[in-house]
């Protein structure tokens, strides 16, 4: 690793607690449907119809919030009270006002590695709402470039990198998801290191180990100090 040049984070449970909120409002979105159907058959349809609508909403509060309107409307067979439908859109709401809450030392370990590399955040979401996280959070004036991109996939990285002007060997991503964070950086060519986080969304999960050279697992983000 001694040729990384930028490090890059994941922000949602990587800089700050982000899915626990979700959990909770599927919760709420759940006892709201409770007469119709159990509590496991609601979350099931609520989390098909996300994954269905990514490619027309992609991810953040916003699609969430249509999700959970499109699957009520789903689960009551077309007779969702428009009452529902406004306790929905107050579950949606209701995200978007969440306090920011760093994660670990987050701070500390931002404030040591920014005197050695150009620190960037890159991360998935909605742009206005992750812009509201940077800002409460308190961080952003330790990052050289904030990336709000659409996906993860190779080409989203490929791109961030252009702009960046750096190689993958010059690049390190540290995050929560496999599926988002280390997956497309490893094929990109870069450096990858997974924090897991204990709550993850369904979506983000991968069936298998991932074996590579660039990759490595720590059990907290301060342990990235020792990895640098």
């Amino acid at each position: 690793m001694n040729k990384i040049k930028v490090v890059a984070f994941d922000a949602d449970d990587t800089l700050w607690i982000n899915e626990p909120f979700f959990r909770e409002a599927e919760q709420q979105f759940c006892i709201l449907m409770e007469d119709y159907l159990t509590h496991q058959s609601i979350s099931q349809i609520l989390f098909k119809t996300q994954v269905d609508n990514l490619p027309l909403y992609g991810y953040g509060i916003k699609g969430f919030t249509l999700s959970m309107i499109e699957s009520a409307e789903i689960i009551s067979k077309g007779t969702l009270n428009v009452k529902i439908i406004d306790k929905i859109v107050k579950i949606g709401k209701g995200l978007l006002t969440k306090p920011v809450e760093l994660i670990d030392d987050v701070e500390a370990i931002l404030q040591e590695l920014q005197t050695k590399y150009r620190l960037v955040v890159a991360t998935k979401g909605d742009l206005k709402d992750q812009h509201r996280k940077l800002h409460k959070s308190g961080l952003g004036s330790y990052f050289h470039h904030i990336e709000v991109m659409t996906d993860k996939e190779k080409i989203d990285y490929e791109k961030l990198l252009l702009r960046l002007d750096v190689q993958p060997e010059e690049f390190i991503m540290i995050g929560n998801s496999l599926r988002s964070d280390v997956l497309p950086v490893l094929e990109l060519g870069g450096y990858a290191v997974h924090v897991p986080f204990h709550t993850t969304w369904l979506h983000e999960h991968i069936e298998h180990p991932v074996i590579h050279d660039n990759f490595t697992s720590i059990k907290k983000l301060s342990e990235i100090k020792g990895l640098l």
